[in-house]
């Protein structure tokens, strides 16, 4: 089964995919990994082993360059974080890692839900974004859940190349019901249609970052289990 590392390295994946398609581009600093995603005008710090001033200072001055309006540091539950916050960062949404063989969610009715390239509904970053399932060799999926005609939700499965990932793990990314379309079942289908995007793909196992507002609660009635925990801290620049 997954671990939090592997969950770490998917998430860093998951970004350097989506900053790949968007024209964004990955750098280091001193004991620091960072992504640029231009779509959200988002920079994002990667689950550094140590918070290194030698490294955030250098890492803030290109985000500022490349015109970011956010930063965001991903850490590891043992990383001493008060440097953060020296620097301005505040605490944001605590993660939630959560792993489960690949067959498990598909335990339920996925029939609402299936992969969509290029949804009309979608505009503006999410639109952008859309080109990582267009990425070759093909790695993510957009899937799409539907009430009729109209869309209700959304997600990705993500199945990298290119990256060492023990047991074939895949993810879940970028899950989201409409406030009036949740308790429907539709995150249900997302979870079951990802799930079965990513096995055909050749995923074994599946790891979602959950979030605290009915994410993890959905997630442990559909076959998932609790991996561990890690922060986020966030700071605007500009």
């Amino acid at each position: 089964m997954p671990t939090i590392a592997s969950c770490q390295r998917l998430q860093h994946a998951w970004f350097t995919a989506l900053a790949s398609a968007t024209g964004g581009r990955s750098f280091g600093t001193h004991e620091s990994r960072w992504v640029w995603l231009p779509a959200r005008r988002q920079l994002m710090l990667m689950f550094p082993e140590e918070i290194s001033p030698a490294g955030i200072r250098p890492g803030l001055a290109e985000g500022s360059r490349l015109g970011a309006s956010t930063v965001t540091a991903w850490l590891g539950g043992s990383v001493d974080y008060a440097p953060l916050e020296a620097f301005g960062f505040r605490r944001g949404p605590q993660t939630c890692w959560m792993t489960a063989p690949v067959r498990a969610p598909q335990a339920w009715p996925g029939a609402g839900a299936s992969v969509e390239t290029e949804p009309r509904e979608v505009t503006g970053a999410d639109a952008e974004e859309l080109r990582v399932g267009h990425s070759q060799p093909r790695q993510a999926w957009h899937i799409a859940a539907r009430d009729s005609a109209r869309m209700t939700g959304r997600a990705y499965a993500f199945y990298p190349s290119g990256i060492a990932l023990p047991s074939k793990v895949g993810g879940i990314f970028s899950l989201a019901v409409g406030t009036s379309s949740r308790r429907r079942g539709f995150g249900t289908a997302l979870l079951s249609a990802a799930a079965a995007t990513a096995e055909a793909a050749g995923a074994e196992h599946l790891v979602v970052n959950a979030s605290a507002n009915g994410g993890q609660d959905l997630c442990s009635a559909r076959g998932f289990t609790l991996v561990g925990r890690g922060r986020t801290y966030s700071m605007a620049l500009g």
